[in-house]
Order: structure tokens, then sequence, then C-alpha cells
């Protein structure tokens, strides 16, 4: 499975943006899957996560009510939808995806929200 991930830039506070990660290879044996952060200086943390399904989801607090999580398995891409952004969102974003056997990673896109 390989992912990548796209949408990322630069965006004022209060705006909006929305990550696409975009999975190929055997992604039928793709599980849950997730958004990561890391911002310069910091570990990386959980954004979000989703559910096989789509119907199961968690959020960090502190992009709760901001953000939005979300699945089409049709298409085999997950997406995080971004508003509210505050300059404390600027890090590099990854998506995750969890298989039976492997945690796959990828290569991250960045997103840098201006005061």
């Amino acid at each position: 499975v390989q992912l990548v991930e796209s949408g990322g830039g630069l965006v004022e506070a209060g705006g909006s943006l929305r990550l696409s990660c975009a999975a190929s290879g055997s992604t039928f044996s793709i599980n849950a899957m997730g958004w990561y952060r890391q911002a310069p200086g910091k570990q990386r943390e959980l954004v979000a996560k989703i559910s096989s399904g789509g119907g199961v989801t968690n959020y960090a607090d502190s992009v709760k009510g901001r953000f939005t999580i979300s699945r089409d398995n049709a298409k085999n891409t997950m997406y995080l939808q971004m508003n509210s952004l505050k300059p404390e969102d600027t890090a590099v974003y990854y998506c995750n995806a969890r298989t039976l056997a492997y945690l796959i990673w990828g290569q991250g896109t960045q997103v840098t929200v201006s005061s």
C-alpha cells in the first residue's frame, strides 16, 4: 500500500483547507486510517482517525469542532476538512493506514497558517 497526501498550502487564520490521502496498491487490506501532524521541534501527534467503514471517528481535543475526517473507500481516498484554521495548526500533516501487518505512512504535506 502506498499513500500520497495533497491539499496542503498557505492560508490565513480563519481559513480552510481540505487535505486528501490517496491510497494505491493492496488497498483491500486497509483497515483504520488517520491523520497526524508534526510541527517544528515537536513530536508527531494524532489529529483524527477513522474506522475502516468510516462510521467511527476520533479527534484530538485541539481540532474538535473545526476538523472533519472522512473517507471514500470506492475512491481509496481519505480526507481532512480543516476549517477555522489557527496559526498553531501549522505543521506537516501525514496520513497513515493500518493493515493487519503494517502501519503505512505518507510523505506528508505542509500546512502553514499565517496570523
